[in-house]
């Protein structure tokens, strides 16, 4: 009995093997875990991932310079749980290439193992996680592209350094460098990508954004792009020059635009819901490099409201500049405005505001800027956004761009 018993479990085993072996079949550094690929080193050979998989990403990984990821329509990333070192990231490093061309009905979505989400559910359309509500977050890292393009950075001494290490990247990773003098340096195509529930801690007060953008060049496209409960950034640049369209960030834990190093290009057409720090946090140039951009054709929930009309998420501030920040904001609308939500350096000498409405009444909107109301800032409900180009996101299956 003994004897066949144990013939009987061998059988089983060699089965099991094999089932695996066929089902879950390892490319390169990749292994199978419960159906996911594990992706267990940096990818250093040009590499595809495909829509009837499920990449989970088992710590920081990078796409190396010289290198190209495909990744198909439809594709699901997970980011395991993590922080400090042990953060889960996907990097692109200075020429390394991310080719992630979703579509409308074929969204790429990065998000975390904790996410029940499968290929079946963006086949059948649903693209919202079922099981995760749209708040929660640091729970993996983030989407991080490092390019070539100028930066306005200085060293200590206050002499121009020309790249710098992308904040979220430990200082011991190389491949965290960005900047450089290729203004139309080209990381790639980012189109149609949703990005969820990341913003790991990896050290004191320092976490990863949803997408962190380092001296990223005009050769690169950025468009239809969603960052959901992201713990720190929806969307920050470092310097760079390229132009980002057709965007949605909601319920990230701190600045939904954040800018940095003069970048140089043009965010159009986005909207913004209910991030809990600043709307918009616009720093000026660090080093003699003085170059401004453009944000423009937007639309700001400034704050969440129960059934009852009652707070239960707001912004801390309308927008945030420094004193040498170069910047022009155009027809951008803020509505559920609530008491002490305000504009602030309104006097900054090359800050340029046109069209910006407020949703209040006249004689309040006084009360939302921290100073004189400058030229081009309006009470009233102009919003030029376009939702359309976005009705494929989670946000907009949840009704969220309906309430403006």
């Amino acid at each position: 009995m003994k004897k066949h018993f144990f013939l009987v479990a061998v059988l089983a085993s060699l089965v099991l093997v094999m089932t695996s072996c066929k089902d879950d079949a390892p490319d390169n550094n990749d292994t199978p875990d419960s159906g996911n690929l594990i992706i267990s080193a940096n990818i250093t050979e040009n590499r595809t991932w495909t829509s009837d998989k499920v990449y989970q990403l088992g710590g920081r990984i990078t796409v190396v310079d010289g290198i190209t990821l495909t990744i198909e329509p439809g594709t699901i990333i997970k980011g395991e749980a993590g922080t400090g070192a042990n953060a889960t990231a996907l990097l692109i490093a200075r020429g390394g290439t991310l080719i992630a061309e979703g579509t409308a009905v074929k969204p790429i979505i990065f998000t975390t193992v904790a996410d029940e989400i499968t290929p079946e559910d963006v086949i059948a359309g649903n693209f919202g996680s079922p099981n995760l509500d749209p708040n929660i977050n640091g729970l993996w890292g983030g989407l991080l592209i490092c390019g070539k393009a100028p930066i306005s950075a200085s060293n200590d001494a206050g002499g121009d350094i020309s790249e710098v290490q992308i904040e979220g990247i430990p200082t011991s990773d190389p491949n965290g460098l960005y900047g450089g003098n290729v203004a139309d340096d080209n990381s790639g195509i980012i189109k149609y990508v949703s990005i969820r529930h990341g913003g790991t801690n990896i050290g004191s007060g320092n976490e990863i954004n949803g997408l962190t953008l380092g001296g990223v060049g005009t050769g690169t496209t950025i468009e239809n792009i969603e960052v959901v409960a992201n713990q720190d950034d929806g969307i920050e640049f470092f310097g760079g020059t390229v132009n980002v369209s057709n965007v949605v960030i909601w319920n990230n834990g701190d600045d939904a635009i954040d800018t940095d190093q003069s970048w140089a290009g043009t965010l159009d057409n986005f909207f913004l819901i209910t991030p809990n720090d600043h709307c918009f946090e616009l720093d000026g140039p660090e080093g003699s490099t003085k170059a401004g951009h453009t944000i423009k054709n937007g639309a700001i929930m400034t704050a969440e409201l129960d059934g009852a009309g009652e707070v239960v998420r707001m912004a801390a501030e309308l927008i945030n500049v420094d004193d040498n920040t170069i910047v022009k904001l155009e027809n951008l609308y803020f509505t559920n405005v609530q008491d002490g939500q305000k504009i602030n350096r309104v006097t900054a000498a090359q800050v340029n505001f046109t069209d910006i409405f407020i949703n209040v009444a006249a004689e309040n909107l006084a009360n939302h800027v921290n100073g004189d109301v400058p030229n081009g800032v309006n009470a009233g409900q102009t919003n030029t956004a376009n939702a359309f180009p976005l009705s494929w996101t989670w946000a907009a299956q949840a009704g969220k761009l309906a309430e403006f």
